[in-house]
């Protein structure tokens, strides 16, 4: 870089950095304004020292939350993070259901019901519905996923192989919540439903390998009757990527780092590849991007191949090069309701099964995990069992 371009680049940053910081103090701003106007200020007219606590108890709050977001996620603090991702997660269903309460309000304006009555009821609706809804967020998240079952027909697939079983976990997010005994359970359900593969397709963990080790380990007791198979996915590019790839491996996972293997029985094989999540070529993380040629090298075309990708949006890559069906994770479908919204502008597909030409067919997992706000609303977990059959 040239003394000119360093002494441009140094406004260009500063721009920068000012722009986010502009967009941050608004969001802060917007996240935390609007529950303390619906359930503070607006028309409850509550005494003054209600009014002048509810108000310092939000501006501490707001103030506090991106400091221990920056400590948790920046510096690697995990007690700082467990407060930081719990408080976004409350302060989103408190959003959330304050603009739906000011809905509400105007509805019972236009009933005649004047304030402060029509602004305590809305406030007094809002503090119900989210503590209601957050409690029971919090117990989905940290209880073992339900099974999902789900049946696919792949017509190129052989007979030999029919009624295949692949059980699919994913975005398990080991992070600053410990939760090895989750893992343990995990481990104990997808072995109690005796498969033939099992299929992790990334975000592992929030953390690199000697942080999360411990919620990690139990992967190591999954029993599968031909595969156990890893792909990565986007968050391992913030997590030591090489790192898991290696300790899954060690684990005796088949990391599928843009390789496949094969697998047969009765005289019929599958093809079982994987490739690096879309986030990998712009990681810095030396040899990992996205690669279906180099997955697929010396492959049989006239076999079936079921592709492990993180991200549905790579289905692109998967009709492209005629895949039977990918797996994928990564939306956590959506995790909060009503996030699902958000994601759907990145993603063609929140959950489930969907096809995508004649012969691709692309199944994405809610997650068996959570990231970051610990609940899941309107977005329940799944451990997936899918049977594979061939056309009849």
């Amino acid at each position: 870089m040239s003394v000119e371009e360093a002494v441009e680049a140094k406004p260009r940053r500063r721009r920068a950095g000012a722009r986010f910081g502009v967009i941050l103090v608004a969001v802060i701003a917007l996240l935390f304004g609007v529950p303390w106007a619906t359930l503070v200020w607006s028309g409850n007219a509550w005494p003054t020292p209600v009014f002048v606590l509810g108000t310092v108890l939000f501006a501490v709050v707001a103030a506090g939350f991106p400091v221990l977001m920056f400590r948790g996620h920046g510096r690697r603090d995990d007690r700082s993070s467990r407060i930081a991702d719990t408080t976004l997660g409350v302060v989103w269903v408190l959003f959330v259901w304050s603009v739906l309460g000011q809905v509400l309000g105007l509805v019972l304006a236009l009933a005649g019901v004047d304030d402060p009555v029509r602004s305590r009821i809305v406030s007094a609706l809002v503090l119900a519905v989210s503590l209601v809804l957050l409690i029971w967020g919090w117990t989905e998240a940290m209880r073992v996923s339900r099974v999902r079952k789900v049946d696919v027909t792949i017509p190129r697939l052989g007979r030999g192989l029919d009624g295949l079983r692949v059980v699919l976990i994913t975005d398990t997010h080991y992070g600053p919540i410990d939760r090895s005994r989750w893992s343990r359970g995990v481990v104990e359900v997808i072995n109690s439903l005796d498969p033939d593969i099992v299929a992790h397709t990334g975000d592992i963990a929030d953390g690199e390998v000697p942080q999360r080790i411990s919620q990690a380990s139990p992967l190591g007791d999954v029993r599968a009757g031909m595969a156990r198979v890893y792909v990565t996915g986007n968050h391992e590019y913030m997590s030591g990527a090489q790192g898991w790839v290696e300790y899954m491996s060690s684990l005796g996972w088949e990391a599928l780092h843009n390789r496949h293997l094969v697998v047969s029985r009765d005289g019929d094989s599958l093809i079982v590849a994987g490739v690096d999540d879309r986030t990998a070529a712009g990681s810095g993380v030396p040899g990992h991007h996205m690669d279906h040629e180099a997955a697929l090298a010396g492959t049989d075309p006239a076999l079936p191949v079921l592709l492990l990708a993180h991200q549905p949006q790579q289905i692109t890559g998967a009709v492209a090069h005629g895949i039977d069906l990918q797996l994928s994770g990564h939306t956590h479908g959506g995790q909060m309701w009503p996030f699902h919204y958000l994601v759907r502008i990145d993603q063609p597909v929140l959950q489930g099964l969907s096809r995508h030409s004649e012969r691709t067919q692309l199944y994405t997992s809610r997650g068996t995990g959570f990231w970051g706000p610990p609940f899941r609303i309107f977005a329940p977990s799944e451990i997936t069992l899918l049977t594979l059959h061939a056309e009849s």
